[in-house]
């Protein structure tokens, strides 16, 4: 194994770490212990904060997959997934914000269930090392 399959690997952990994180620790923390007129602003700070890491995190993996000597396409698959999904999520952070403002539960629905989806499918593509 390379240098650069193991930095791939360890990204691969920390994105897995961080959106497990996310999920387990921060978010139900929030909707339990701060209150209601505290929640919006600190959910509206933090979640720009992940996905923008993904999106960092992604193309580190995609860089170290041209400089590894291998032919393996899962390292560009790995990044180009947590790369793409973390840049999505990213920038349908306004609308979802604007959707939940304005009270459009319809909207906000639709796009926190892209948001999450694309979450869990990057979550899950990064947990591919383990069966390769």
């Amino acid at each position: 194994m390379d240098i650069y399959n193991s930095l791939q690997i360890l990204i691969s952990g920390i994105i897995c770490g961080l959106i497990i994180f996310q999920t387990a620790f921060v978010a139900p923390t929030v909707f339990k212990d701060l209150a209601e007129d505290n929640r919006a602003p600190f959910l509206r700070a933090i979640f720009p904060k992940l996905f923008k890491a993904l999106i960092i995190l992604g193309l580190l993996v995609l860089i170290f997959s041209f400089l590894k000597t291998s032919d393996s396409l899962i390292g560009y698959v790995v990044g180009g997934v947590t790369l793409i999904s973390g840049a999505i999520c990213n920038s349908i952070i306004p609308a979802t914000n604007q959707a939940r403002d304005e009270k459009n539960d319809k909207k906000f629905s639709v796009l926190h269930t892209i948001s999450v989806s694309l979450t869990i499918g990057t979550l899950l593509v990064n947990l591919l090392w383990i069966f390769i």
